[in-house]
């Protein structure tokens, strides 16, 4: 009711009609591969009882958040990759908005959790049975996943009360928060301040301790007198790592920062990289690089 604006305009990427057909593909490739690939493993993980610890069940929570995660913005983006008209109304941009903040966070607070899950399997391992028990990885779940529904809103609502007057095209390829309040008639001054210091809390919060979680595994592995032992266990935590610090890296730089005054053409690569690629990599990595996974796969 405040705002003049019944839909909006994606400019997305290129307006060269072969790129966007070129471009099309990839992401369709890649948006197949995604949720074919995280159905997968949440199949593997639920049929196989082997696969029944803490550690799988918060890695089927993973799988079925990049599903989600990956179908709030990909479908329309390859619609409009080939519409002409490439619009969005107000409210499926909000509506697009809240869950895109509300997954995101949830996959902060859940790659923490998972952090958190293998230092203690691998820094407290007798100790592992008793810390985590089946109560104790639900609360965590549930905890992560409502921690992230609460987390949305406000952002959400403070966009959502701007005014946008006549202007209504937005430089992006989903309605992102940056993007909105660039073209907002309002004095978004308050809304920048909220939402930077919510990302600042949620997002350095939840990568410092990822960070420190597997800073003291990596301390705890130095410490394995087989080399073997010492290289299979390393070779694993530093792949999720470098999963974890590429998306934590990008959410990062786009949100963590006071303004919102990144290039439109830099803005869109970073958020690919987070909204279309790391859905991929995520589960991908956490499953292959495990050999239990992999028999039960084969299985």
């Amino acid at each position: 009711n405040v705002t003049a604006v019944l839909e909006f305009r994606l400019l997305g990427f290129s307006s060269n009609p072969h790129s966007q057909i070129l471009l099309f593909t990839v992401v369709l490739v890649i948006y197949i591969l995604t949720v074919l690939g995280n159905i997968i493993i949440i199949s593997v993980v639920t049929l196989e009882p082997r696969l029944h610890s803490p550690m799988y069940k918060f890695l089927k929570n993973l799988s079925f958040l990049e599903v989600c995660y990956t179908t709030t913005i990909v479908p329309k983006m390859l619609a409009n990759l080939l519409a002409k008209k490439k619009s969005i109304s107000f409210s499926g941009c909000m509506a697009q908005l809240y869950y895109f903040i509300f997954l995101g966070a949830t996959e902060c607070y859940l790659l923490a959790v998972m952090a958190y899950d293998r230092y203690l399997a691998v820094c407290e391992p007798l100790h592992y049975g008793v810390a985590m028990t089946a109560e104790s990885y639900t609360r965590l779940a549930v905890g992560s996943w409502v921690s992230g529904v609460f987390t949305g809103f406000l952002p959400c609502l403070m966009v959502s009360r701007l005014h946008f007057c006549s202007y209504n095209i937005i430089d992006h390829f989903f309605c992102d928060i940056s993007p909105l309040l660039n073209i907002s008639c309002s004095d978004t001054t308050v809304t920048e301040a909220v939402i930077f210091i919510l990302s600042l809390l949620v997002l350095s919060s939840c990568f410092l301790l990822t960070l420190v979680s597997y800073v003291l595994i990596i301390l705890s592995i130095l410490k394995i007198p087989s080399a073997s032992g010492k290289r299979i266990t390393f070779s694993t935590c530093s792949s999720h790592l470098m999963v974890v610090t590429i998306y934590y890296g990008t959410m990062i730089s786009m949100y963590v920062r006071p303004t919102y005054n990144l290039s439109s053409e830099l803005n869109k690569a970073v958020s690919v990289l987070y909204t279309v690629v790391t859905p991929l990599l995520n589960p991908v990595i956490y499953s292959l690089r495990n050999k239990a996974f992999k028999k039960a796969l084969e299985k």
